[in-house]
């Protein structure tokens, strides 16, 4: 992206450059609590300020303009409570102004916002830039004063710089913040070409409901509008430019586009996320993308926020989703006591050591009759415990899966593109109303080898992209790349669905990451475990020492 404005650096080169004003790149991701909302007012001031203008080019002065969205809060998107004592200085110069009691007068302002408009509140008036640990500021005046000058060098109004445009660097920002938030980057973070692909093999058509129940800062969901847009639009360089439909921060009516281009109906996105700060980052990256969407928070396995009227879990067009890998933590109990009908007879408790099918189950719960999902699991979710002897319960909710035929495809990703691990992944495409020549079959994708090397990450670059996607959409075969696989030779090899199993991409016989091997043998052992544990139980009641 090279769009310009001001010093002739680029938005996201200048998002960057703000971010690491504080104490340089290496420390900007501790900071991405104080860098992301003061961004945000900034773009909610200079919005503000265009839409002041509006109005006092219909009524002559700034000064009257400000008076009437006082008094009618219903003429502006988000009204800001800052005054400068000259109506005609930008409305951010009431906080690049100030000169002290820097941090003390920021959460001041930010809350006062937020009291103004409810839909922001504990969005941007969560965080306390006067705040301090063992009696030391977190952020000191000085260095709060170097980040509200830099954010300062670039304007972010409607005439400076699209929605899109603003939302691709607010994104970028995100981005970099996961390249050095280590472990954390996870809960908040998925590789945006791994987005891509899983938005546009769903399809995502005008006016669709799309859900994330893991949504952490918002990027899957804001990818399925992005991939609706450009399939309804089609991608014109040069071509007609509409505000969108939906419009977030202005009250300037919709562009028709003219006949030949009318925008299209937005999608309706719907998130549920556990941690409190990131929750407030997807807000405000929906928010700053101009984009339709209800973020809600809290634990959406034990505690879903979506409901019908009837109390029951609402249930949409296409879902979208990166759950946390095998966690740990939801017990058997979990499972039977849901009161949703999530976990049904025949697949339910996955086992305690992993999740990650207890999300899918979720995922599958929260689709209506003709719904898609694309969710993405630890490799291990598609072949832990086939092969070995005996049940596991885990291959017990695949089989279940399996034998519903709910399963369209499954793709292996490449090592190393997620923030928090090295390990490859894997998509897994739901669809409960599959068409007639793809029932009892399944595509496998084994894109181990689709990546370039890039720096902290790996990267799948365009050309691999698209050729993911046209081969997940077509259903296409190709040799050591993509295989349709029928049900019965899944029920042979135990309903392993990992595509490794079944497509080779090197010139030996076989070729299986690592990860996946050591996922297996972990399995294994923890059968192991469990096995001896039982023997010992037996032994015990009849009285045999051991």
């Amino acid at each position: 992206m090279a769009n310009k404005n001001g010093n002739g650096k680029s938005l996201e080169s200048w998002i960057w450059d703000a971010a690491c004003s504080i104490r340089g790149a290496k420390d900007a991701p501790k900071y991405k609590d104080y860098i992301l909302p003061l961004i945000f007012t900034k773009r909610l001031c200079d919005v503000f300020d265009d839409e002041l203008n509006r109005i006092a080019a219909e009524v002559g002065s700034r000064q009257k303009a400000f008076e009437l969205a006082r008094a009618d809060h219903k003429l502006v998107r988000f009204y800001l409570p800052l005054v400068p004592d000259d109506f005609e200085q930008p409305v951010w110069s009431v906080i690049r102004m100030l000169s002290s009691k820097i941090g003390e007068s920021v959460t001041s302002y930010m809350r006062g916002i937020a009291r103004e408009n409810p839909l922001l509140q504990g969005i941007i008036d969560r965080v306390d830039f006067n705040a301090t640990t063992h009696g030391q500021r977190d952020i000191d005046d000085d260095r709060l004063s170097n980040l509200i000058e830099a954010v300062s060098t670039k304007r972010l109004g409607l005439d400076d710089v699209e929605a899109d445009i603003i939302g691709k660097s607010y994104e970028y920002l995100i981005r970099k913040f996961a390249e050095g938030g280590g472990q954390s980057a996870g809960e908040f973070y998925s590789p945006p070409e791994v987005g891509t692909i899983m938005s546009r093999v769903l399809q995502p058509e005008p006016g669709m409901e799309i859900y994330d129940p893991t949504c952490g800062s918002g990027g899957l969901l804001v990818k399925c509008e992005i991939a609706m847009e450009e399939s309804a639009k089609g991608i014109k360089e040069g071509g007609h430019s509409c505000p969108p439909l939906h419009s977030e921060l202005n009250g300037y009516p919709p562009c028709n586009g003219g006949l030949e281009n009318p925008p299209p109906v937005p999608l309706k996105l719907f998130g549920q996320e556990y941690v409190p700060e990131t929750w407030a980052m997807a807000n405000m990256n929906m928010i700053i993308h101009d984009m339709e969407g209800v973020i809600e928070i809290g634990d959406t396995f034990k505690n879903p926020k979506f409901r019908n009227r009837q109390g029951r879990l609402r249930t949409f067009d296409r879902v979208v989703a990166n759950p946390m890998w095998n966690q740990d933590w939801f017990t058997e109990a979990d499972y039977d006591n849901d009161e949703f009908d999530r976990f049904p007879p025949g697949a339910g408790f996955p086992g305690k050591s992993s999740a990650d099918w207890g999300w899918v189950q979720h995922i599958h719960a929260s689709l209506n009759d003709s719904g898609r999902a694309a969710v993405i699991l630890d490799t291990g979710a598609a072949s832990r415990g086939s092969g070995n002897a005996g049940t596991n319960k885990e291959k017990g909710v695949r089989q279940w899966f399996v034998e519903r035929d709910l399963i369209e495809g499954v793709l292996y990703l490449p090592e190393n593109l997620f923030y928090n691990t090295t390990a490859p992944g894997i998509v897994l495409f739901l669809n409960k109303a599959k068409q007639e020549e793809k029932r009892n079959r399944v595509l496998l994708v084994n894109a181990s080898r689709i990546f370039e090397k890039g720096d902290p990450k790996n990267f799948i670059p365009d050309e691999g992209l698209s050729r993911i996607v046209e081969t997940l959409i077509g259903w296409k075969e190709e040799e050591k790349f993509s295989r349709i696989v029928d049900h019965a030779e899944l029920k042979k090899n135990d309903y392993n669905i990992s595509p490794s199993r079944y497509i080779h991409t090197g010139k030996a016989e076989t070729y299986r990451p690592i990860a996946e091997i050591v996922e297996e043998l972990n399995a294994i052992e923890e059968e192991a475990k469990a096995t001896d544990k039982a023997l010992q139980e037996i032994l015990r009641q009849l009285g045999v020492g051991i």
